[in-house]
């Protein structure tokens, strides 16, 4: 690839700006209080302003860039596609749709072989949700608290983070429940053997209290993101798995963020030895370049539909351009060995070098995660735990994480920051030097936290 060179053009970047302020409507956001960057070209890890100052992005956009930005390979497939067939509707047989399918159901954990494609993450929710409900002919649905699972309306509610709280209607029926989270256990254990067992005994009783016959699903993020990147403790996931079982309750694992190498495995349900009886995917299946999600459907759970037709559909189920991104982005992560460096860089760059900045900076209470997906846990003090700001905080008690961020986005890197929290969240084929350099950004903005530590 041929080195990326951008000509400052604060001009350009002020009328996109504006534009961008007088008509577009940003999702999560005060509009009057937000000031986004204009961006002007990305390549690979990185992206550069019309100023011309490139970022090295740790967020991988919204985590889905698995792939970097711009990949020729996928930018190509896509033209090749607009040009033979752009758009079909999904009630037919396409060749890209049927092969995308294919390469997605040899990837997935074991019988769930049917795919159902949807525009995106939330929406693979929603449907995932809606099948358990028809084939089980129950209504609840249990979550975690420590959760996102979408902006729709059942992938809200089902949500367990503040985002959840201005569309929370009650009538969902959606039951949270505490998932494992031992360095913020609650539980109170200390070992993870402990924060499995109890974790797994107040899933139980939970159901009990709810009434085993009412629930129709559990979902959980098989590694959570957003809210925090808590790897499961051994033996989490199966023990849900055998409650599931018993109780005849669907198991949903949702790997919208986690999935597709991001973890170091194709899917991350493949750490745990688990298979699920639903499975959601997006972002990643093809790198965010055009919108896709989906659920891949366990045998049982696609037999209910063989004779009952199944009351869900949208217009761009399955559509050509993103399919043909998918199929080529699957064929790149095999091709240049994508997941595999997932995993190297993550046991051998980012683990490592995260926990060395841990052991120099007062302000990393935990390093936590696995692949190219990670998380500091930010705090005020190591031995009492207290969050560097506040649960939820905004304004002025934010400012801590604030002047976190100012100080990466200085030395040109793009956190992904949320409550207080950083995550290292680089795309999937991330270069050692990328990784290091990313390493090297975030010591020195960590230097600005541990002035607010006590």
């Amino acid at each position: 690839m041929t080195p990326h060179v951008i000509e400052p053009d604060p001009q350009a970047g002020a009328a996109v700006k504006a534009a961008d302020r007088a008509h577009v409507f940003h999702s999560w956001s005060a509009q009057g209080l937000i000031d986004p960057l204009a961006v002007a070209s990305a390549e690979g890890s990185y992206f550069w302003d019309y100023d011309g100052n490139r970022y090295l992005d740790f967020t991988s956009g919204l985590v889905y860039t698995n792939i970097g930005y711009q990949h020729p390979r996928v930018v190509a497939a896509i033209q090749e596609q607009a040009a033979k067939l752009t758009t079909f509707a999904p009630a037919f047989a396409i060749d890209v749709r049927s092969e995308a399918a294919r390469l997605i159901a040899e990837r997935t954990p074991g019988d769930l072989d049917k795919i159902f494609f949807t525009n995106g993450g939330a929406e693979a929710v929603e449907n995932a949700v809606r099948m358990a409900r028809l084939h089980t002919g129950r209504t609840k649905v249990l979550s975690a608290y420590r959760s996102y699972h979408g902006a729709t309306s059942t992938a809200i509610n089902l949500t367990g983070d503040p985002r959840r709280w201005a569309s929370d209607n009650g009538s969902a029926g959606v039951v949270r429940f505490w998932a494992p989270f031992l360095y913020r256990s609650p539980f109170y254990a200390t070992t993870e053997a402990e924060e499995s067992a109890r974790a797994l005994q107040h899933l139980e009783d939970t159901i009990a209290f709810e009434g085993p016959a009412t629930i129709a699903a559990i979902i959980l993020e098989t590694v959570p993101g957003t809210a925090g990147i808590m790897t499961p403790p051994p033996g989490y996931l199966a023990g849900v798995r055998e409650i599931c079982d018993k109780y005849g309750i669907v198991f949903v694992l949702d790997e919208v963020m986690a999935g597709f190498g991001r973890t170091g495995k194709w899917f991350a349900a493949e750490h745990f030895d688990v298979v699920p009886d639903l499975m959601t995917f997006a972002k990643g299946v093809n790198s965010g370049y055009v919108p896709l999600g989906g659920v891949a459907i366990s045998e049982k759970i696609a037999a209910t539909f063989d004779k009952r037709p199944y009351p869900g559909g949208l217009t761009y189920s399955g559509h050509p351009l993103a399919c043909a991104a998918a199929v080529a982005t699957i064929q790149v992560m095999e091709d240049e060995k994508v997941v595999e460096n997932a995993a190297h860089i993550g046991e051998n760059v980012l683990g490592p070098g995260l926990r060395e900045l841990a052991e120099r900076h007062p302000s990393v209470g935990e390093v936590r995660g696995l692949g190219v997906f990670w998380a500091l846990d930010l705090v005020k003090n190591r031995e009492t735990r207290e969050p560097l700001v506040p649960y939820n905080a905004a304004g002025e008690a934010n400012a801590p994480m604030a002047a976190f961020g100012a100080a990466a986005k200085k030395n040109g890197l793009w956190p992904f920051v949320n409550m207080n929290r950083t995550h290292a969240v680089p795309a999937c084929n991330v270069t050692e030097a990328e990784a290091k350099e990313g390493l090297a950004a975030l010591d020195a903005a960590l230097t600005v936290a541990d002035e607010h530590t006590a």
